[in-house]
């Protein structure tokens, strides 16, 4: 009895290898103008927000700060995502300053003290999750042409099937275009809501920008890539 071994590559269909990346996992379509154009067509823009130590302050002042803070959220008409990130704190932009400053010092014995100075701080930023950071991020939405909580309550599912049955036209591509502007101009709005709100907390608000959002998207997805490359530069 002959036998007909089949390689298996004739059996296994092959599978692309950026099928199931990053990327395409990510709900985002494009960033641009310092906002987020997700899959589904919706807006977001992303503030970073300065945090406040509570135990600085006496009880009056917390209770007034709460106070602030209940107004705050009550008062908005659209939802946010408030995000807090824990990371190491990240020396790479300081050594860079340090040791630039350090090699034209003439006075050989401030040299020497700056350079144990740079040794130290450098035996402290390899020693990654030796000191912690935290970071305050608010991610506001846009919704066009509906309430802003229907569309939070659709599902995964309701979404991706929405993207797949769009058809694009020359009217619907400038249809989205005047669409982007509008919601970029709804958005620049409910941001400087948001600052003045947090504003009168003391909480300082700024707008992160294009090239931040995608760094900060680098850093959470690809923290050991990031960090290699920031000790590389």
């Amino acid at each position: 009895m002959a036998f007909d071994f089949i390689s298996a590559t004739k059996v296994q269909k092959s599978r692309p290898s950026n099928m199931f990346n990053t990327e395409t996992m990510l709900p985002i379509s494009e960033i641009k103008n310092d906002t987020m154009i997700l899959k589904d067509w919706w807006l977001r823009a992303i503030l970073k927000v300065s945090g406040l130590n509570m135990d600085l302050k006496n009880f009056d002042e917390q209770q007034i700060i709460l106070e602030q803070y209940k107004k705050f959220l009550n008062g908005m008409d659209f939802p946010i995502q408030i995000i807090v990130r824990n990371t190491y704190l990240d020396l790479s932009d300081y050594l860079n300053y340090v040791k630039k400053n350090v090699a034209v010092i003439e006075n050989t014995t401030l040299q020497k003290q700056g350079e144990a100075y740079f040794d130290f701080l450098q035996n402290i930023d390899m020693q990654q999750g030796l000191i912690f950071t935290k970071e305050f991020y608010i991610v506001v939405p846009y919704y066009e042409a509906e309430n802003d909580n229907s569309q939070v309550k659709k599902s995964r599912w309701e979404k991706f099937l929405n993207v797949l049955q769009a058809k694009d036209s020359v009217e619907k591509i400038v249809g989205r275009y005047r669409s982007f502007l509008k919601g970029k101009r709804a958005l620049e709005t409910r941001c400087g809501l948001i600052a003045d709100g947090l504003g009168s907390m003391s909480i300082d608000v700024e707008r992160v920008g294009t090239s931040d959002i995608i760094s900060l998207l680098f850093r959470c997805y690809n923290p050991l890539i990031h960090s290699s490359e920031s000790k590389m530069a």
